[in-house]
């Protein structure tokens, strides 16, 4: 039984939006310890929000509930200033956050999505990366599965042996 173009494109996007979101979950814990860092007498969990601010600001992904819009308002001065700083603080993520906002706006233009400018945004903090090359869709995947392993998010699938596999129905 064959899929519909449809049904492949719709798992397909399925699968990049998740690599998208771990790449998220590893930029939000990487600020939240460069704010525990930076910040010592605030919090952990006024940092643990500030961190969630800046993903979502990077991610163009603003939370709606009214509490965190009051937070972002209240804290918009600090969230510009790390987010101008997350170039320098953080360049080991750039190609991820390069990657991951790219194939989340194909995702996007692909779903009739508009377009929130995330990419601009990235350029001019200094965090998009213009000379690296669109990953193509399995080379994306298994850059933020190795990413996510890293910061033991993920464990990455083992590959078993024909002879393992039997044993186990035995």
């Amino acid at each position: 039984m064959s899929q519909h173009p449809e049904e492949k494109a719709s798992r397909l996007i399925a699968a990049l939006r998740e690599g998208v979101s771990l790449v998220q979950m590893v930029f939000y814990k990487e600020v939240k310890n460069l704010l525990i860092g930076n910040h010592p007498d605030q919090e952990v969990k006024t940092l643990m929000m500030l961190a969630a601010a800046i993903t979502n600001e990077l991610f163009g992904t603003p939370n709606p509930d009214p509490g965190f819009t009051a937070f972002r308002q209240q804290h918009r001065a600090l969230i510009e200033a790390e987010l101008g700083s997350l170039a320098a603080n953080l360049p080991h993520l750039c190609p991820y956050v390069t990657d991951a906002l790219r194939v989340q706006t194909l995702c996007d233009k692909q779903q009739g999505i508009e377009d929130p400018g995330v990419l601009q945004t990235a350029e001019s903090l200094g965090i998009l990366i213009r000379e690296r090359p669109l990953p193509l869709p399995s080379a994306f995947i298994t850059l933020v599965r190795g990413l996510g392993e890293q910061h033991q998010l993920i464990i990455a699938p083992v590959q078993i042996s024909p002879e393992d596999d039997r044993s186990l129905t035995h």
